[in-house]
């Protein structure tokens, strides 16, 4: 693949009070998709509030391109119910990637974003130097066309040998 700058690992940690699709509760699973990538959790039975605690990662080949979530109750015998979406951007963490973080104690706050109205988050998202020298960012996305519902999730660069990052 030509231009890949590095990988993201998109960590999806859990939901928080999805919306009903199935009489009382849901089978929530989440979808990321980047450009032509598309990649899934498993679906959790029975929960409005999943715990999937997955690691997905995709190639990066455009850092202005959005990052869509979208969120689904699994139905055995009809269309997935759609639970919601939302989106972020991850040039603010290859910002941080590109600082030179030398020096610098794990923990350290990098940047912060701030939720506004072109954003999903629902509350500010630290971009952290993590213990082994990564940069992270931990956030919770509020989900829109839908009565409720967050995600937690948390990003965290890779860089590759040969990637664009830094050219």
């Amino acid at each position: 693949m030509e231009n890949v700058m590095g990988l993201l690992r998109i960590r999806i940690k859990r939901g928080i009070n999805l919306a009903v699709r199935d009489f009382s509760t849901s089978d929530p699973y989440v979808v990321v998709r980047y450009g032509k990538q598309r990649l899934k959790t498993r679906v959790v039975k029975k929960s409005l509030n999943p715990e999937w605690n997955e690691d997905l990662t995709l190639c990066v080949t455009e850092p202005n391109q959005t990052i869509k979530l979208l969120v689904y109750d699994k139905d055995t015998f009809s269309v997935d119910d759609k639970m919601g979406d939302a989106e972020f951007e991850i040039w603010p963490l290859l910002e941080a990637v590109k600082m030179n973080l030398e020096g610098l104690p794990s923990g350290t706050i990098i940047t912060k974003v701030k939720p506004t109205r072109e954003n999903c988050l629902s509350e500010e998202s630290n971009i952290i130097l993590a213990a082994d020298n990564k940069v992270t960012q931990n956030m919770f996305l509020r989900l829109r066309n839908v009565e409720c519902g967050e995600i937690e999730l948390q990003l965290c660069w890779v860089n590759i040998s040969g990637g664009t990052l830094f050219v």
